[in-house]
């Protein structure tokens, strides 16, 4: 049996009879399900119907404001064609599109409900990336070592893990640069370990010890970015995810430019080669590390989240419509009047 759905103010609208009545007079050739929905029962609803009732969905088509007799039972006939192609092809979604009641599937509940919170999903994924580059440190500190080393082989793949360029905790100093940073008043990386600073991959796999303190598990540039994403993942959550996007000119200038005068001027200067001579040899400072990378976080959460939302908006608008009808449907079929 096709399905018919009428959205409609029952309240204020004058037309429900009359539409009812042409209905009937093409039940007999064209037996349908008729279903009520009352816009002004649901806010989503009335926003999206509120300047189109009365709407009469006929199976796949739908009719707006007036209808006649004639285009209602046009709409059948449309209706009974797609149905008798559907079910010739297997069809099988099309078919209980035409024929049954709408309803919420399980995927759609999965749906709306990740549109819903995907941010705090987000949110609670940085803030749990953040946390547990600072829980490792904590962890040797305690001598909890075995946990402690599983959280920096894990990190390992997503960050250099270089010594010289990541915080301490629980230490004489909360950094421990190499020389060729020249930071004034700071032990440096090679004086504190007694390690070659030009050994990278005994930097990479120096944990600290009990004058050091230990090493997070993250860069100190890494730690920058990865906060910023979070706080502005807060900023945003909180303003309702209503900020719009930085424009991409922007992102460049404020995120990528920073980063990449610090990262790529110290990293071309370090590599020996004759082409890149003209780069002053330089090693970044903790601060600019910080500054860079919070700058390209920010940057990027800004541009970035909003444009994620915008994708989420769609599906979160069609999950909530269908929401709030198969609501009155299913009120509707527990106490049939």
């Amino acid at each position: 049996m096709i399905q018919v759905i009428l959205y409609i103010a029952l309240d204020d609208d004058k037309n429900l009879n009359e539409i009812k009545s042409r209905l009937q007079e093409v039940r007999d050739e064209f037996p349908h399900e008729l279903h009520i929905i009352d816009i002004n029962r649901e806010e989503i609803l009335k926003h999206e119907y509120g300047e189109k009732t009365p709407i009469l969905d006929i199976g796949v088509y739908r009719l707006i404001k007036t209808f006649e007799v004639n285009e209602i039972r046009f709409a059948f006939e449309k209706n009974e064609e797609r149905l008798s192609e559907a079910k010739s092809k297997g069809n099988d979604v099309l078919v209980d599109r035409i024929t049954k009641p709408i309803q919420m599937s399980k995927s759609d509940r999965a749906s709306r409900w990740f549109s819903n919170h995907y941010m705090s999903l987000v949110i609670g994924f940085l803030f749990l990336y953040v946390f547990l580059n600072f829980l490792a440190p904590a962890l040797m500190k305690i001598g909890w070592e075995a946990p402690a080393r599983v959280l920096y082989r894990v990190y390992s793949p997503l960050c250099h893990q270089l010594a010289y360029r990541s915080f301490f905790l629980f230490g004489e100093q909360f950094y421990y640069p190499s020389q060729l940073a020249a930071i004034d008043g700071v032990v440096t990386y090679g004086e504190a370990s007694g390690l070659n600073e030009n050994d990278i991959a005994a930097a990479r796999n120096f944990l600290g010890n009990e004058f050091m303190g230990y090493k997070m598990t993250l860069c100190q540039r890494d730690v920058a970015i990865y906060s910023a994403l979070f706080i502005f993942g807060v900023i945003f959550t909180f303003s309702g995810r209503k900020i719009k996007p930085l424009p991409w000119f922007l992102w460049i200038v404020i995120g990528l430019g920073p980063i990449g005068l610090d990262g790529f001027s110290q990293l071309l200067g370090q590599t020996g080669l004759g082409i890149f001579s003209w780069i002053p040899l330089r090693e970044s400072t903790p601060l600019f590390r910080v500054a860079t990378g919070f700058l390209f976080g920010l940057a990027s959460a800004w541009f970035g989240f909003p444009y994620l939302e915008e994708s989420v908006l769609e599906n979160r608008r069609e999950m909530e419509l269908k929401h709030a009808v198969t609501s009155q449907l299913n009120v509707q079929q527990e106490d049939p009047k």
